[in-house]
């Protein structure tokens, strides 16, 4: 063979190797391009279809792959979104106690300047001790957020020390100008002669401190935009469905002038924020207790969850869409 047949095939190789990839890169990406932000005083990943204008907006705070995931979900269907972490990252806190609300009110401020972003449509949406701060971000900054989703949520702020790799001095897990937010105290849990653990009656507990609960609730009622609230009545890591009808009690009782649901599914669990195309043997959860590992269950069953992921996601993308 040649010298220019080698070369051409060699070419051609190159050419089909891009082809695919570009191929494969749109399949994969459908035209969304994530971009990294650091700046402001914020480390995001911010996910938009293409150049636009005044289009909703979503926060999904925690970021990481369930960040990534409902990001991507969000902007395929033509909408703005960015993944948001706040832990465990080069530049940020290592733990998730005295978090200063701050730096979620940088992201705000600098989506509402973005050209693709109306400022008047951005919607906060976290799962578990995220959607605690999903609300409590939602009702401290009134006029910048315009609704919340929370999966698995809490009606309360808790302390640090509900985390067991947290640090053992009682902190507060959220701040704002420097002042504590109002939480439940808690003990750290403790470990037993087994090899598993039993998560809700721990939370239980906290919320029977009605001095401490009534003070540390999360001003939802505050909250300048509609409400969709997700939980399982299932949910073996924290009583979700409970706190879902605290978070509602509340609202009925301050005459709440927006759209709220308190969907609460049966044979459900505490994973229904995850993945609806996904079906999981994954059932149970790891917690190391004062150097040892025990199991604690999610709840639910397989079908549960998986039904309740699907019709979530449908109710989900239904409320983000007629905003």
């Amino acid at each position: 063979m040649n010298r220019s047949k080698k070369y051409a095939i060699s070419i051609g190789i190159i050419v089909c190797l891009l082809v695919g990839y570009l191929f494969a890169d749109n399949m994969l990406f459908n035209g969304i391009k994530p971009r990294t932000i650091n700046q402001d005083g914020f480390q995001a990943t911010y996910f938009v279809k293409d150049v636009a204008s005044l289009k909703t907006t979503i926060v999904l705070i925690g970021g990481g792959q369930w960040g990534d995931y409902w990001a991507r979900q969000f902007a395929a269907k033509n909408m703005v979104s960015m993944s948001l972490p706040y832990i465990g990252k080069q530049g940020l806190p290592k733990l998730p106690e005295e978090i200063k609300l701050e730096y979620f009110e940088n992201a705000i401020k600098w989506l509402r300047k973005q050209p693709e972003v109306a400022p008047n449509k951005i919607v906060i949406m976290g799962a578990s001790r995220n959607a605690e701060l999903a609300l409590l971000i939602a009702s401290t900054f009134p006029t910048m957020v315009s609704g919340v989703v929370a999966y698995a949520p809490s009606s309360v702020s808790w302390s640090n020390t509900v985390l067991p790799y947290n640090s053992n001095d009682l902190k507060p897990s959220w701040k704002y100008k420097g002042i504590a937010i109002p939480y439940i105290p808690m003990d750290k849990i403790s470990g037993n002669d087994s090899d598993t653990i039993q998560l809700v009656a721990y939370w239980k507990n906290g919320l029977a401190k009605t001095d401490f609960v009534k003070q540390a609730a999360i001003k939802v009622e505050k909250i300048n935009g509609p409400i969709l609230l997700f939980s399982g009545n299932d949910d073996k890591v924290w009583p979700s469905s409970q706190m879902a009808d605290m978070i509602e009690q509340r609202l009925k009782e301050n005459k709440f002038q927006h759209y709220f649901r308190n969907i609460k599914y049966e044979n459900a669990g505490h994973l229904i924020s995850s993945n609806p195309e996904e079906t999981s043997n994954f059932r149970v959860g790891t917690m190391t207790i004062n150097g040892k590992n025990y199991q604690y269950e999610f709840g639910g069953t397989i079908k549960g969850d998986i039904k309740a992921k699907q019709d979530a996601k449908r109710r989900l993308m239904e409320f983000i869409e007629k905003l």
